[in-house]
């Protein structure tokens, strides 16, 4: 499918909603810095219904993640029926109300002197775009996956580009 021809077909709005939806239910995500060529950590997201722009993570500030800049977060949904690459740029969160409102028993249990840890580091990604596809083969691609007939990416289901 062209990119033109998957712009005329997909709901965006829909997909998006379906990648917030997804990760909420399962926040573990992994991320790396794109100025580095190292490979990607597990992170697991602190997601806030109300910023749709941004996605925060607790780490410590000797990890590799803490320098900030560039990034890039990919994500598989639980079903594996949502894949995601998401852009954007890492800083640090200086916001206290913020931290706190993520701040939670698991999370304190990563640092030693809890919530005054002075190695504390709380980072926001700020999402810039994504692709995001969804696996839905449907009946004729099911059927082609399992008698081995070639599948036309059309037939595992949508992809898009999303600014977020």
């Amino acid at each position: 499918m062209s990119n033109t021809d998957m712009n005329d077909t997909i709901d965006r709005d829909e997909i998006r909603e379906e990648f917030w939806e997804s990760i909420a239910d399962s926040p573990f995500v992994m991320l790396a810095l794109d100025n580095e060529r190292k490979h990607s950590i597990p992170m697991r997201a602190q997601l806030d219904k109300d910023a749709n722009s941004a996605i925060w993570f607790f780490t410590t500030r000797d990890n590799r993640l803490a320098q900030g800049g560039p990034a890039m977060m990919q994500f598989v949904s639980k079903g594996h029926d949502l894949f995601a690459c998401v852009a954007g740029n890492l800083t640090e969160e200086t916001s206290s109300a913020i931290i706190d409102k993520h701040w939670s028993k698991p999370v304190e249990a990563w640092y030693d002197q809890g919530r005054q840890d002075p190695n504390l580091l709380m980072l926001r990604l700020d999402l810039r775009d994504a692709e995001i596809w969804e696996s839905d083969p449907g009946v004729v691609g099911m059927f082609k996956m399992m008698t081995g007939m070639t599948m036309d990416g059309e037939e595992m289901g949508d992809h898009a580009r999303v600014a977020l």
